[in-house]
């Protein structure tokens, strides 16, 4: 008798309890993975080449034995369940409005054979964290003392002696190359190696250094968040059992972690949020149009061609790597909200195109935050000032010269206002597309106008 384990989220074999289910069914287990046409279109080249690369991984995690196809899962899983004449397929809870809406199809689709759901890939499942009247919370810090307190179980044991299915043909892999998977080594033993190095050289040092982008002071653990090839229980875990676990760092760190798990919990209970405003008190404000009148600036926005040095180098880095530190994903999406008045979907979609670690929960949601739409109690007129903040979280303006060659001849923080340098516009870097100050005054007069 076969189990299905169908990998989703969760290409690891460390704490996995939809594993440990599949393997307690007795029997076999046959891990699959199916290439979805439906995800796979609005990803970009980045994405899809770190999925192969954490793919590829699995298979060696597995000891060989993940067979890959590529299709509708409601057609792929069924037809493999008839092929090797499984008795249930076993998976980790879904949370996205198109993964659940994946699920109840195949669900469907298998009739008899059982969709058995086993974990998330979550410390705590979206939708179990509530308030005392039973609502779902829509503020951050009430979720998080309720996360806290709610807990986690430990990480899953990996079952002792599981006997792999072998015998099944598989796709062949990979579907994309792409430089930018040498940028982060991905797979289970990627992610392990890299948040011991962090444990070990950043934890206790987080919460001054995290927002600085000039350092390596982040986990970058999102990617592998992302595919699941480790678990935040694990990451909980150790951060818990290591020296600085008591450390401002480690706290600011596991806030960090409760945001993921808030804007999930988000999702699940206003599953409409994805593309569309949380809070409905904007919904009447004037934004240009991305693909008209804005076209022209909305393309310098996307290429880091705005003549704002800390931008630019966020856009850059963000299509050179698949990647940009949280700090400066604020203030790009800032700019184009609040300097270049676009609807926040459009900056949102270019995010989850280029992004190695592209999630639609935390992507969409950060930047409703930052637009004044989601769930923060700030309200719209938050404006990120590209040159301050340059100045302030990349002091000495290495950040900025590492992405903007241009601009490698300004020494200092001067680089985030070359305009004032006799040399500073000199090498092909452009001048400003637009004035911030007199975008940050028209972005509140639309915002008083929307709440008339």
């Amino acid at each position: 008798m076969t189990a299905l384990l169908w990998l989703r989220r969760d290409l690891r074999l460390h704490d996995l309890p939809a594993l440990v289910a599949a393997h307690e069914a007795g029997g076999d287990v046959l891990p699959v993975f199916v290439a979805d046409p439906t995800l796979l279109a609005s990803a970009g080249p980045v994405r899809r080449a770190h999925l192969s690369a954490a793919l590829a991984a699995a298979r060696e995690s597995f000891d060989g034995a993940l067979v890959v196809r590529v299709g509708r899962p409601e057609a792929e899983i069924p037809g493999l369940v008839r092929e090797v004449g499984a008795a249930s397929v076993h998976v980790s809870r879904e949370s996205t409005p198109y993964g659940r809406r994946r699920d109840r199809r195949v669900e469907r689709a298998l009739g008899d054979v059982p969709l058995v759901a086993t974990g998330t890939p979550y410390a705590v499942g979206p939708g179990v964290v509530r308030k005392a009247d039973g609502e779902p919370f829509r503020v951050f810090t009430p979720f998080s003392r309720a996360w806290q307190e709610h807990g986690w179980p430990s990480p899953a044991p990996v079952p002792a002696r599981v006997a792999w299915r072998r015998t099944v043909e598989s796709a062949p892999l990979p579907w994309d190359k792409d430089p930018a998977t040498a940028v982060v080594p991905t797979g289970e033993d990627a992610a392990l190696a890299r948040w011991e190095e962090f444990l070990e050289q950043d934890l206790a040092d987080y919460d001054r250094t995290r927002d600085r982008p000039d350092l390596n002071a982040t986990s970058q653990m999102s990617v592998h968040l992302k595919y699941g090839t480790i678990h935040p229980r694990t990451m909980l875990a150790d951060v818990a059992a290591h020296p600085a676990g008591r450390s401002k760092g480690a706290q600011r760190f596991v806030a960090e972690l409760c945001w993921r798990e808030f804007y999930a919990d988000v999702l699940w209970h206003r599953p409409d949020s994805a593309w569309a405003d949380l809070r409905e008190d904007l919904r009447g404000m004037d934004y240009e149009d991305a693909a008209g009148a804005a076209a022209d600036h909305v393309r310098a926005w996307e290429q880091g061609r705005t003549g704002y040095p800390f931008v630019d180098a966020g856009m850059r880095q963000l299509l050179t790597e698949g990647w940009i530190h949280n700090r400066v994903r604020m203030v790009v999406a800032s700019f184009l909200l609040k300097d270049l008045h676009v609807w926040w979907p459009h900056g949102a979609r270019y995010f989850l195109e280029h992004l190695r670690d592209g999630d639609v929960a935390s992507n969409n949601h950060g930047w409703q935050w930052v637009a004044g739409t989601g769930t923060d109690a700030a309200p719209y007129f938050r404006v990120f000032n590209p040159v301050t903040q340059g100045q302030r979280y990349d002091p000495d303006g290495e950040y900025v010269r590492r992405y903007v060659p241009e601009l490698a001849h300004i020494p200092g923080a001067a680089v985030h206002e070359p305009w004032r340098v006799p040399d500073g516009l000199t090498r092909g870097y452009p001048d400003r597309i637009v004035d911030h100050a007199e975008e940050r005054a028209e972005a509140l007069r639309r915002y008083e106008a929307a709440r008339r």
